[in-house]
């Protein structure tokens, strides 16, 4: 079902985790789709899983960088109307130990990205034509986590970045959304494991279930879960989701 033919998706950190999830699942249905990130060979690697996959390197806190990431994309598939916006990182400091390099470098990789990512994306956006901005923020965009302020300040400016986008554009057939996954079963998760075993000598099962703790379900997310909130979000029938921060946590911002 090629739902999505005759769109086409920039999906930013898409070489792994969940931006691969994302980018396999749009080419699937039928979406063209331009896979970026920081290294090269993830990104070709996922590029050879489809036809319809294509691989562009390029670092999203730089904006000249990703200005020419969506031109590169409109060469090679024409432009962009998905524009995800997956790319960021985490680290874990207590507060009182967190330098300002740490807090600098996760507002850049985090909200400058988003940033840098949207706006290139619009630049090639007619308006009043359809498209999708959807960021890959976190929980952490909804709520607190102790030892990680730097990393919750970014993503709730994620949601507020995305929340203001949404009433911008409200209208011209482009919507903004936040999806906000709680701990998922990426690389970023199995170095948040390795960082819990190193600091408590904790099991790495024992790790996973410590993370998965704050979860309901007492579970961790599957990228996959994450990727098909935003094939809802770029579906049938979503013009009017915008605005929206959508937990995919398993209850955890209840």
């Amino acid at each position: 079902m090629d739902i999505f033919e005759g769109k086409h998706a920039v999906v930013t950190g898409g070489g792994t985790g969940i931006g691969a999830a994302i980018a396999t699942s749009l080419a699937q249905l039928g979406a063209q789709v331009t896979v970026a990130g920081r290294r090269l060979e993830p990104l070709k690697a996922l590029a050879q899983t489809h036809d319809n996959i294509h691989a562009v390197q390029a670092d999203v806190t730089d904006s000249d960088a990703t200005r020419e990431l969506f031109n590169a994309a409109a060469k090679a598939r024409g432009p962009a109307n998905i524009i995800i916006a997956n790319a960021g990182a985490a680290n874990s400091d207590p507060f009182k130990r967190l330098t300002s390099q740490a807090w600098s470098d996760m507002l850049t990789i985090n909200m400058t990205g988003t940033f840098n990512t949207f706006q290139a994306g619009l630049g090639h956006v007619q308006k009043g034509s359809w498209a999708r901005l959807i960021a890959i923020a976190s929980t952490a965009g909804l709520k607190g986590y102790g030892y990680a302020s730097a990393y919750c300040a970014a993503k709730h400016g994620v949601v507020g970045l995305t929340r203001a986008l949404a009433d911008e554009y409200a209208g011209t057939g482009t919507t903004a959304n936040t999806v906000c996954p709680g701990f998922t079963e990426t690389p970023l998760l199995d170095r948040a494991v390795d960082n819990i075993k190193s600091k408590t000598g904790m099991s790495d099962e024992d790790a996973r279930k410590a993370l998965a703790s704050d979860n309901p379900m007492k579970r961790l997310i599957t990228p996959d879960e994450v990727a098909q909130t935003v094939i809802w979000l770029c579906g049938p029938g979503s013009d009017v989701i915008t605005g929206q921060s959508i937990s995919v946590s398993g209850g955890a911002t209840t």
